[in-house]
């Protein structure tokens, strides 16, 4: 009896201008038959940004090269240098 778990990523969809949602399934399988399914969502923005005291903004570009070679090549055709100053933009223009 040979039980084996394997990782699939089932979908990537670009919502919006840069966020990319990915799901990925685990799936589990005794002997070549599924016997257990779940799934995993995530969603991956261009980078991540924060303020310091003197009210300066720091960008940095999000690390995707744990993800998927799929997800590496969507998110290198979205994230172009207009889509990242965008968000960027857009992200200092929510402050509170």
């Amino acid at each position: 009896m040979a039980i084996t778990k394997e990782a699939v990523v089932e979908k990537i969809e670009v919502v919006g201008s840069w966020n990319v949602q990915v799901a990925t399934d685990t799936v589990i399988k005794e002997d070549g038959t599924e016997i257990s399914r779940s799934r995993h969502r995530h969603v991956l923005a261009p980078c991540t940004s924060s303020k310091d005291s003197d009210d300066k903004w720091t960008h940095t570009d999000t690390d995707i090269s744990s993800e998927d070679d799929t997800v590496k090549a969507v998110c290198n055709a979205v994230w172009s240098d207009t889509i990242k100053a965008n968000y960027k933009a857009f992200v200092e223009s929510q402050e509170v």
